[in-house]
């Protein structure tokens, strides 16, 4: 299962999954484009790695690399409670 974490001002969606059964969470951002449809990335927490980068310059995986390690804290605690909504009780 795959919630909601933030949407960034150009619709940009970053969602996470629930906590794995080996402790890590994966974190996935899509972008609309015109051209190509989607950009799209995954990166898996607490090691930081990213797979299937398709479309993002290395500019873009700089932001998206900060935004996330900025956020690390946050995202495996709503990963066990079902996401930001839920944590947040809405």
């Amino acid at each position: 299962m795959m919630y909601p974490f933030i949407t960034l001002d150009d619709d940009t969606e970053i969602t996470h999954s629930e906590m794995l059964a080996d402790g890590s969470v994966k974190v996935y951002i899509e972008t609309p484009d015109e051209k190509d449809g989607f950009h799209d990335a995954t990166c898996f927490l607490p090691a930081y790695r990213w797979e299937d980068v398709h479309g993002y310059s290395p500019e873009d995986m700089e932001r998206f690399q900060l935004l996330i390690r900025n956020n690390a804290h946050l995202i495996p605690e709503f990963s066990q409670k079902g996401g930001v909504l839920h944590a947040a009780n809405f």
